[in-house]
């Protein structure tokens, strides 16, 4: 299933809708995104599964790119 993860660049930063980035990984569950996340010093704000017409959406964009960790 893929995620798409919202997240701020550092830990200490405090979420700005402005400053908040995403990324898109490929995993089975949250915990899982997570886990593979925790080296990373990302603030993560969200994670949510995408699929159906969402996905579809976001694979239309340029920024689209799942991470295989």
């Amino acid at each position: 299933m893929i995620f798409k993860v919202y997240f701020q660049d550092k830990i200490t930063e405090v979420p700005v809708r402005e400053r908040t980035n995403t990324l898109y990984i490929n995993a089975t569950s949250e915990g899982e995104v997570r886990s593979k996340l925790k080296d990373r010093p990302y603030n993560i704000e969200f994670v949510t599964p995408i699929d159906g017409a969402y996905l579809a959406y976001e694979e239309q964009s340029e920024n689209f790119k799942v991470l295989e960790i």
